[in-house]
Parts: C-alpha cells; sequence; structure tokens
C-alpha cells in the first residue's frame, strides 16, 4: 500500500462552494440593510412651489422602518432571490480565485508573505473578472429594489427574478443586462480589492501582535476592517452603479456623475454612507466568519493513499 499523504489543501471547486455559500449566508442576513442603502441612494431632490421637498428616507433605521411600514417587512428582502443568483456567482469566483490569482502573480515556488501590492492586483483582477460573469444578477436586483420607489397605483415592472431577467430581455434587448457594466467593474473590482486584500493584510497583522491567534476574535476584526476600507473607497462608484441600473434616464456613467455632482454636489457620492459601512462591515463579519468556518471541514486533515 502507498504511503498515505495528507491533503493540505482544498480544491478550487471546494473553495468556490465555500464562498458561494459564505457569501449567499451573510447575503441574505444583510439585504434588509442593502434595501435601505440603495433607496437612500436613488433618493434625489425634489423642487416644488415652496423650494425643496424634504427627502421621503432618512438614514437607516427610519429607512427600514418606513420600508417595513408601508410596503410591508416582506419588502426588505426585495431582490433576495436575483441577490442569492449574484451572491453565488460573484461571490464564489471573486473569492475563489483570489487564492489561485494570487499564486499565480507571484509564482507557485514564492515563500514568504505575498506583498500586499499583489494582493492587491489580485483582487482587483478576481472582482473585474466576477461581475463580469455575475452583472445581470446585480442588474435585476438592483431594479427589484428599486420597485418599492415606485408612485402608489403604478403597477410594477416586474413579479420576480425570473420575470425580470425575460421582461428586461425581451424590452431592452440582451445587452441592457449588462447596463452599467462599466461602472460595476470599477465598483467591485476597487471593493473587492479593498476586502480581500484589507482583510488579508489585517489578519496578518492581527496574528503577528502577541497573545492574537486565528480565531473568531481576529476574523471578526479583521472582517470590520475590509468592510470599512471597502465602504469609503467604492461608495460614489457604487452611488452611481445604483442610479444607473435603477434609473435608465441616464445616457452613460459620465453623465450619471455629472449630474449627480452638479444637482446634489461631492456629498450625494456618499448617500447612504451609514447604512452602506452597517451593511458592508456586517456583511463582511459575516461572510468571512463563515467562509472560516466552512473551509475548516474541507481543510481538515484528511489522508488518501
Amino acid at each position: 500500500m502507498a504511503d498515505l499523504k495528507p491533503k493540505s489543501q482544498i480544491s478550487f471547486a471546494e473553495i468556490f462552494l465555500c464562498s458561494a455559500f459564505a457569501a449567499c449566508f451573510a447575503e441574505f442576513c444583510t439585504i434588509p440593510l442593502d434595501t435601505a442603502k440603495v433607496r437612500l441612494q436613488l433618493q434625489s431632490k425634489i423642487a416644488n412651489g415652496d423650494g425643496w421637498s424634504p427627502p421621503k428616507y432618512r438614514g437607516l433605521l427610519g429607512t427600514v422602518a418606513t420600508i417595513a411600514r408601508e410596503e410591508g417587512l416582506s419588502a426588505l428582502w426585495k431582490g433576495i432571490t436575483a441577490g442569492l443568483h449574484r451572491q453565488f456567482l460573484y461571490g464564489g469566483l471573486r473569492i475563489g480565485l483570489y487564492g489561485p490569482v494570487k499564486t499565480l502573480l507571484v509564482g507557485s515556488d514564492f515563500v514568504g508573505d505575498i506583498p500586499l501590492y499583489q494582493k492587491i492586483l489580485a483582487a482587483l483582477l478576481t472582482g473585474a473578472l466576477a461581475i463580469v460573469v455575475a452583472n445581470p444578477t446585480d442588474l435585476v436586483k438592483v431594479r427589484l429594489q428599486a420597485e418599492g420607489k415606485l408612485s402608489a397605483g403604478v403597477p410594477r415592472r416586474y413579479t420576480g427574478a425570473l420575470d425580470a431577467y425575460i421582461t428586461i430581455t425581451r424590452q431592452e434587448g440582451l445587452g441592457a443586462l449588462w447596463t452599467g457594466l462599466g461602472p460595476n467593474i470599477a465598483r467591485n473590482a476597487i471593493i473587492n480589492a479593498a476586502e480581500l486584500a484589507s482583510y488579508d493584510q489585517v489578519k496578518q497583522t492581527i496574528l503577528q501582535i502577541p497573545g492574537f491567534m486565528d480565531n473568531i476574535f481576529t476574523h471578526l476584526l479583521a472582517g470590520l476592517g475590509a468592510g470599512f476600507f471597502a465602504v469609503c473607497i467604492g461608495s460614489p462608484i457604487d452611488v452611481v452603479k445604483s442610479r444607473m441600473m435603477g434609473d435608465s434616464s441616464y445616457k452613460n456613467t459620465m453623465d450619471c456623475f455629472i449630474k449627480t455632482l452638479k444637482n446634489e454636489g461631492f456629498f450625494a457620492f456618499y448617500k447612504g454612507f451609514l447604512p452602506n459601512f452597517t451593511r458592508m462591515g456586517s456583511w463582511n463579519v459575516i461572510m468571512f466568519l463563515t467562509l472560516e468556518q466552512v473551509k475548516k471541514i474541507f481543510a481538515r486533515e484528511a489522508y488518501y493513499d
């Protein structure tokens, strides 16, 4: 009989499934915050005879309460089906490919800590590649989340995620499913770099501090750090992406950027910052905690011939 050898690494298929499951679980837990964030980002100033009308949505808790009161509690989970589609594809690919791409960049013979810029480059590449595949799911998710801002009595455009895919393709063409791909690539590549590279780096830094171990507390701190960096860096692109996907009146990315800046000022690009950080921070904590635990199931030392 051949010598028994330890299985030291999990396969790409296993890491993809781990990543997809962790991303989907985090999405389900935090989508009410994401719905609030999208509503705040899509909210524009409205002029009336006396000046500007007060905004309908105010703050994270206020937005969540308003949506629940006016549309029902289930409205906070609008777009969850498309959100899970997105996270399965996007989350599985961007996280699953991150390790292999890092290895490709530094070489399989590399020994030691991978430089931060290599981590950032790997995350930029995997984030861009993953969202090219997953953009239709992101578009449908935003469209469904935006439905609630329609006036009372106005018929809804879509009955669900599947109907949205079909209706958009039939009415706007197949290419419409990739609406907002430009800012979405930029947003997701940058945010992915902020999340994965910062989580990687923060975790590595924490583990060098005496007394800290590779445990849940370390994963929680690293996840919060990843969420904070992601929101600070990605909020302007995120606002433009949400507006382009939720409102077809914009001609292109630059048109959306200029109109938003001209009509509402620079800080409009940080609309929904608090719910965005609350959502991204909690999303990253849940996702990375889940991912680390699920990976341990596959990474336990197993022996084979």
